[in-house]
């Protein structure tokens, strides 16, 4: 057992090699709970698997399997390596990183290793699965069963605590290493010299960095930008993957909005396009607290955004243009500010959201959030009566 006397088995599928923020999180959570000394199993199912395994780390071990057609399998074969491991050293409790197959996983496996289970709900985890007919009964079951749940938006943890009142909620929102991530003389130069031969001149460009998809407002947004009357003033760089009916859409529009589309990016690729955008775009009709959120933050890149999900635990009124989700006409105002506003007036909102950022979301609070909670639900002491309603920034 690590320095911390935790030793817990954190079921995910999403994690490296896969790609995209809720990987990248889980990444930055795991290497960080690992380094404060948490000896800290992660049990992994993924595509790209060939075979069921362990692979010993400094601090802990993966558990990988392939992810196929038959998660029941899946989880048996995932289920024998993790008794194993559980045989050797005594797991502390279950951690369920969101998604379907951990959520589903998670109550099972810590009742089965006599621990507690906490439960992390993700991005989109809780929005989606409580309405839909093939999720809710698993989503249900998942918090129900848990010592803690945990979310990374404070709304996202009144609408679980108002279906759930028995069950303590923790809202341990995201956090960005600052000192990793920042903009490097050679970021800035080559974000300069892309803009000045991709954007025409006069133009404030626009990037939207992630999945675009429907249900995250990207449509809405192209729709609402394009019969705002603005077009004209602005330019729009799209990395990311596109669902069809967006990629048809921007094909359609091409005369009217200048759309450099480029194909997925790991982050660190992002970051000159970053430092070439005026503003960076988040329309979510619902959301968790996006990745892109803190590093847009982070770089005191100004941002557009909905009030859906963690957006207004991050950034206030001052600190950005929000509007809220789903509204166009508050979304135009914010589209005729973005084009309004000087350069400087952009530049002091956006430093505004990285002071805040600085202070509250760094990844050192993130870590010490998670570390409180684990400590506070673990086997085998009972669920420590002291958690908070609200983890509040280390």
């Amino acid at each position: 057992m690590g320095a911390t006397g935790l030793r817990p088995l954190w079921l995910t599928e999403t994690y490296p090699p896969d790609r995209g923020g809720m990987a990248q999180s889980c990444d930055r959570i795991v290497r960080h709970l690992r380094r404060a000394g948490v000896n800290l199993d992660v049990a992994h199912l993924h595509r790209r698997a060939n075979r069921f395994g362990i692979e010993l780390r400094e601090s802990g071990a993966d558990l990988t399997g392939p992810l196929d057609e038959d998660p029941a399998h899946a989880l048996n074969r995932l289920w024998a390596l993790a008794r194993r491991r559980h045989a050797e050293a005594p797991y502390t409790q279950v951690v369920a990183f969101g998604g379907q197959t951990p959520l589903l996983a998670g109550p099972t496996f810590a009742a089965w290793l006599g621990v507690p289970l906490v439960t992390l709900l993700r991005g989109n985890d809780f929005d989606l699965g409580v309405f839909s007919p093939k999720r809710t009964d698993v989503i249900r079951t998942a918090v129900q069963s848990s010592a803690c749940v945990c979310t990374v938006a404070s709304e996202q943890a009144n609408r679980v605590r108002a279906l759930f009142p028995s069950i303590p909620v923790v809202f341990t929102p995201n956090g960005i290493d600052h000192q990793e991530w920042r903009l490097l003389p050679e970021d800035a130069r080559r974000g300069q010299d892309w803009r000045a031969a991709h954007v025409p001149p006069g133009r404030r460009l626009i990037g939207m960095f992630g999945q675009l998809k429907q249900k995250k407002g990207a449509l809405f947004f192209l729709e609402t930008l394009a019969g705002s009357g603005m077009a004209e003033r602005f330019a729009l760089l799209v990395i990311g993957d596109l669902e069809p009916a967006i990629g048809e859409w921007l094909r359609e529009h091409e005369a009217v909005l200048p759309v450099t589309h480029l194909p997925f990016c790991d982050r660190f690729e992002l970051l000159p396009y970053y430092a070439a955008a005026d503003l960076i775009a988040i329309p979510s009709f619902y959301d968790g607290m996006p990745n892109v959120l803190l590093e847009a933050v982070a770089l005191g890149r100004p941002l557009l955004a909905s009030d859906a999900g963690g957006m207004p635990d991050v950034l206030e009124q001052r600190s950005a243009l929000l509007f809220p989700a789903g509204d166009s006409a508050g979304c135009r105002r914010a589209l005729m500010t973005a084009a309004e506003a000087d350069a400087a007036e952009l530049a002091a909102m956006a430093a505004q959201a990285r002071a805040r950022a600085l202070t509250e979301f760094d990844v050192s609070h993130e870590v010490a959030r998670y570390l409180r909670v684990l400590s506070e639900v673990r086997s085998p002491c009972a669920v420590d009566a002291r958690i908070e309603r609200k983890v509040e920034p280390a």
